[in-house]
């Protein structure tokens, strides 16, 4: 017996399995501990569900997930918007270091997972998807670059990635805290005495006192994101054309999207409401996650399983070792880099909300660190994409 759910009962689904997941969240703790998003709860779940009765011979269940694509460009597209470069300054010469860190994480996931993919004997756009794109990239990155993939001829490219990412997502949350405390106590690290940084209130992305969201407002930035995702995606498939590189459509959007906010910020500083693009961005994230989650074949993954834990663990055992012994050093060697490693490994393996909680853990028993707070979500939020998107897609391109 086959059932097809159209495009209007497909979204309907995907929001239902993300408000699951949502409740899931708060009446298991264990789950908010390592962080899970409520999408990818509530839509393993469904995946879970829907390999069972197809295995067992009950039902087989088709998903019309053609508008997934949709919302994952408006998401990346909000993500664009909200790279101020103003930011930047504030974090000084510890945000570069850590930000280029973030981008040889990348450079070195990827190379890990290539490598890798052919000594295990599968093929090696497999391996980066196990790579910088499930790892630092997450499932958000995972969806995108899967479905690309899957285009290119790579079968299981989806699964494959989102699977990794929820493993990488329990991986961040597990090794953050004990690699910090491992270094807090070798080297007897303190929170340092700051002074009232005046300059971490103006980080806030508000810029102003918040003066409420009415529909004009709201329009407004509705036109603004529209503006980049068309012109972003147009200008994204003339590159294409005309470079004969692969460039998936949200990262034109994207990267003009930066463009745009800190061209505004330049000649109209009031025209983003960073209260607005961040509420579009949450919900066409989740309702995008959850799609990806719900329709992930889990059949077609089980053979690639042991392949793919094998390069999982040794992108947890690579990140901790480098966290350790470079980052650390590279950051000061103090309570601050301490921190600022707890964050590294969150998002290097999950997401930016991982690397908060792992900091937030952290923060709570040691003492606070305003360095690393400022500085892992500012690169965490946006500015991993720059150094992280080339990347990958130049890795696509050399081995397709």
């Amino acid at each position: 017996m086959n059932l097809e759910l159209n495009q209007i009962t497909t979204v309907f689904l995907a929001v239902a399995l993300l408000m699951t997941g949502g409740l899931l969240l708060n009446k298991l703790p264990f789950l908010k501990r390592f962080c899970i998003p409520a999408p990818v709860v509530g839509g393993l779940i469904f995946a879970i569900l829907v390999t069972i009765l197809k295995q067992t011979g009950i039902i087989n269940i088709t998903l019309d997930t053609s508008l997934q694509s949709l919302f994952m460009l408006t998401f990346f597209t909000t993500v664009g918007l909200g790279a101020s470069f103003k930011l930047v300054k504030l974090g000084g010469k510890l945000l570069v270091i850590y930000w280029i860190a973030c981008g040889f994480l990348a450079l070195a996931q990827n190379l890990i997972g290539i490598s890798l993919a052919k000594v295990l004997g599968i093929k090696p756009l497999l391996g980066i998807m196990v790579g910088a794109v499930s790892m630092e990239g997450g499932h958000g990155a995972a969806t995108a670059f899967g479905g690309t993939l899957e285009e290119l001829g790579i079968n299981s490219a989806l699964s494959v990635g989102l699977a990794a990412a929820t493993f990488g997502l329990v991986a961040g949350g597990l090794v953050g805290g004990p690699t910090v405390k491992y270094l807090v106590t070798k080297y007897k690290l303190k929170p340092t005495e700051l002074d009232a940084m005046d300059e971490i209130s103006a980080a806030k992305e508000s810029g102003a006192a918040d003066t409420g969201l009415d529909s004009q407002k709201f329009m407004t930035q509705i036109l603004i994101i529209t503006l980049c995702m068309a012109a972003g995606s147009y200008l994204g498939d003339l590159f294409s054309k005309a470079t004969g590189f692969v460039l998936p459509a949200y990262v034109g959007a994207m990267f003009l999207a930066v463009i745009v906010r800190n061209i505004l910020d330049t000649f109209k500083k009031d025209a983003i409401d960073m209260k607005s693009i961040n509420l579009i961005g949450d919900v066409t994230l989740g309702i995008f996650l959850s799609m990806a989650l719900m329709s992930i074949k889990l059949w077609e993954v089980a053979g690639l399983a042991l392949p793919m834990l094998i390069i999982v663990f040794v992108q947890v055992i690579f990140i901790v070792l480098f966290s350790v012994f470079v980052l650390f050093k590279l950051l000061g060697k103090d309570y601050d880099a301490a921190v600022m490693v707890g964050g590294f490994t969150g998002h290097g393996l999950g997401a930016t909300p991982n690397a908060m909680a792992n900091m937030s853990a952290i923060t709570a028993q040691f003492g606070p660190s305003r360095k690393a707070f400022l500085i892992v979500p500012i690169v965490g939020a946006f500015l991993i994409d720059v150094f992280a998107m080339p990347i990958i897609i130049t890795s696509i391109n050399l081995l397709k």
